[in-house]
């Protein structure tokens, strides 16, 4: 018994079903690693800004942050003086030289033995801010590269040469956040002045 396909006219005529050509196949390649390239570049870009902005954001807070506390505790301190540390040690400056140096000893209370020091460390390049308490050392910024960080002045902003009630601390803190991933290095200059408001 034999059977019998019946078969269009339409679907004899209709060419056989082929492959991509050679031609076709590498064009569609390339679109798609031209695709593929485009997402994976828009990717990269905004992983770069991202990266760039949290380090600002992050420089911000900190500023923010430090100079609330600095500032707070000029202001409401009995004494402040501007002065060098060395090996942990502060020396304040005597009459007549420039009252400008890397420290500041604030004695918060009319008790000496109470005080709070901040200061640069030109060995490792940090502000660190410490108290009498032992073990009390905070490293506050680190890439820091100015070395006379605190200037005692008069409100014409001149420096001055004696130890006076009316004076403005001054901070001038230059930093950098070194390069990382994908971002080059950034370059900070943070500075305020600030006034005792009690005058022993």
């Amino acid at each position: 018994m034999r059977i019998r396909l019946a078969i269009s006219e339409r679907e004899r005529r209709r060419p056989p079903r082929r492959g991509f050509t050679l031609p076709e196949l590498l064009i569609a390649v390339t679109i798609f690693l031209l695709i593929t390239g485009g997402i994976v570049a828009a990717n990269l870009f905004g992983l770069r800004i991202f990266q760039a902005s949290t380090t600002k954001l992050n420089a911000m807070q900190w500023s923010r942050e430090t100079l609330m506390r600095f500032t707070d505790e000029v202001r409401t301190c009995n004494n402040v003086q501007v002065g060098t540390v060395s090996n942990g040690v502060f020396a304040g400056f005597l009459d007549g030289d420039l009252e400008q140096g890397n420290g500041l000893l604030i004695n918060p209370t009319n008790n000496t033995n109470s005080y709070i020091i901040y200061f640069v460390d030109p060995d490792d390049q940090t502000f660190r801010r410490t108290t009498e308490q032992p073990n009390s050392t905070v490293i506050l910024a680190s890439s820091v590269t100015n070395t006379v960080a605190f200037t005692a002045e008069d409100f014409l902003s001149n420096v001055l040469t004696n130890n006076s009630n009316s004076q403005l601390i001054h901070l001038t803190l230059e930093f950098y956040q070194p390069e990382q991933f994908m971002q080059s290095a950034d370059y900070y200059r943070l500075e305020t002045s600030v006034k005792q408001r009690v005058v022993p």
